[in-house]
């Protein structure tokens, strides 16, 4: 399979090549340039969340827990004080960073659910609710940023199928076909929970504005 380096610097270059075409189809303001890059390249690395002690499972759980800890703030601040909303703000960050890192990574197996497009359906479905619901985005946006996620991903499944292919050998290396699927096979309950999850987010997205 593809190495974190390979991931993250294949689906940057893909988001920036992304950016530019909503650029210039007027998708998007400039102003959104970076986050489609940077949403991009997060897809890039999130299958791997559930791979132990790798450096995408950090970077995803923190990128989790400030996104958490900054939607928090934004929800709660009418309801709660300024240093209640900052309370609550540092609890989920370091509840997610430190405590459902540890209990996602002791449940989960690598190249199971997560390599697959259910998980891409469910992480697209839920990158656009929390961008319209949470942070206010318009329809078109939010919807923007959760095909960013799942082009990421995308990106990534194909690089480990391609990984998967011994061009020397002329042969298929046993990893093939594990992480383009369309779901866990092995682990019914799993896919059932993230299906779920999947039709549960679903509900809250905002319309297809495109």
């Amino acid at each position: 399979m593809a190495n974190f380096t390979t991931h993250i610097g294949v689906a940057a270059s893909a988001g920036a090549a992304i950016a530019a075409s909503g650029l210039s189809a007027q998708l998007w303001p400039l102003t959104q340039a970076p986050a489609i890059v940077l949403l991009v390249a997060l897809g890039g690395i999130m299958p791997d969340i559930d791979a132990d002690k790798s450096r995408s499972t950090r970077l995803i759980f923190t990128v989790l827990a400030i996104t958490a800890a900054l939607s928090a703030l934004a929800l709660a601040r009418p309801c709660l004080s300024i240093l209640g909303a900052t309370c609550l703000a540092l609890a989920l960050y370091v509840g997610i960073r430190d405590v459902v890192a540890v209990v996602f990574r002791a449940l989960t197996r690598h190249r199971a659910s997560w390599h697959s497009l259910l998980a891409v359906t469910a992480v697209l479905f839920s990158t656009t609710t929390v961008s319209y619901r949470c942070f206010g985005q318009p329809a078109r946006l939010a919807w923007s940023h959760g095909m960013a996620v799942a082009a990421g991903m995308l990106i990534h499944l194909l690089l480990d199928e391609c990984f998967s292919i011994d061009l020397e050998g002329a042969r298929l290396k046993r990893s093939f076909g594990t992480a383009l699927k369309l779901f866990d096979y092995r682990r019914p309950y799993a896919t059932a929970l993230m299906a779920g999850a999947t039709l549960l987010v679903m509900a809250w997205a905002p319309h297809w504005p495109f």
